[in-house]
């Protein structure tokens, strides 16, 4: 049967889009046929990589193929998200998303990705709240003395962080805003050195990842005033948080999730989002997290996407009332 012209094309570009979609479908079936690769965006030894391997550990088990850490640091975070944003759409490379994600956007003027452009999300894993930390010797032994002081001699005092940008500099940033007061900023070349400045006296406090400086708290170097999530955590029971201290509102923690290329199928990212999910709240997971005062608190892809939309406006209204900018 001989078609016109305009028809034979319109039948070849059904057949073309046919075959497509088989090809998604037998893909979607057959996965994972292979290594999967995890992109932590920093570097190895630190929380977000402890997680990561955490979670592979658990992945590769229900997968039945190795789940492989790839640590690209540098850049806040920028590296090994552009990194991602660039791999093949097939869902065997996932990024660890981190805070950075919601923040880059307004910290930086040009990036080589866009969270929402670029990304699919696929699963949030759990936060750990920031906790804000003294010296063991600071004169400060509550919130509401530290707030006071602030208060009473503006930029007399210090606080530290990770770097410019980095999420104890916004907690930083926020506490400045919200409770109206003037400290120093301290940015230093990661974390370890700035906790080590606060527990020598250099700095007056700091709002810092709990699985970083469990073992300081606990053993006594450093001293928690409080918490900065929404609500009080089991190990620490008689410090409070930020909000019921006298600042109602506030909240800062750092998060992890994941993400993939954008145009991976929607096959596999809905495969992917319910293996690491059932990994993230299986017990083992759940135990090794919450020993380090991190908490599960998982979410499927379209519930990931709104948070990461509330906390990018959320933290782009403090960059810019702050005038934070990242070369």
């Amino acid at each position: 049967m001989n078609l016109p012209f305009g028809a034979a094309r319109l039948l070849s570009a059904l057949t073309l889009a046919c075959a497509a979609m088989t090809g998604v479908a037998a893909q979607a079936q057959t996965f994972p046929d292979k290594p999967i690769h995890i992109i932590v965006p920093l570097a190895a030894g630190g929380a977000v990589d402890a997680i990561a391997r955490t979670l592979g550990q658990k992945l590769s088990q229900q997968l039945g193929q190795p789940v492989i850490v790839d640590n690209k640091p540098g850049a806040n975070g920028n590296i090994g998200a552009e990194a991602v944003a660039k791999s093949p759409a097939d869902g065997y490379t996932i990024l660890m998303a981190i805070p950075a994600m919601t923040t880059n956007q307004a910290l930086y003027a040009k990036l080589p990705y866009d969270t929402f452009r670029d990304f699919a999300p696929v699963a949030r894993l759990g936060f750990a709240p920031l906790i804000l930390v003294v010296g063991a010797d600071s004169p400060f032994k509550t919130f509401a003395e530290l707030l006071a002081a602030l208060r009473a001699n503006p930029g007399k005092y210090s606080y530290g962080s990770s770097g410019n940008g980095s999420s104890q500099h916004l907690a930083g940033e926020l506490f400045k805003a919200t409770a109206k007061i003037d400290a120093l900023h301290a940015p230093y070349k990661g974390g370890a050195p700035a906790v080590t400045d606060l527990i020598g006296g250099q700095l007056t406090f700091m709002f810092t990842n709990p699985l970083e400086v469990q073992a300081q708290i606990k053993s006594g170097r450093l001293k928690a005033l409080a918490v900065g999530g929404n609500k009080r955590v089991d190990w620490l029971p008689g410090v409070p948080t930020v909000a019921e201290s006298g600042l109602p509102g506030f909240e800062a923690a750092t998060w992890w999730g994941t993400l993939v290329p954008a145009a991976t199928p929607k096959e596999i990212v809905a495969r992917l989002s319910q293996e690491i999910i059932t990994a993230m709240n299986s017990p083992e997971v759940r135990e090794r997290l919450n020993a380090q005062g991190a908490e599960v608190a998982t979410q499927k892809p379209e519930e990931l996407a709104a948070y990461l939309r509330s906390e990018t406006d959320k933290w782009a209204r403090i960059i810019k009332a702050a005038n934070i900018k990242v070369e």
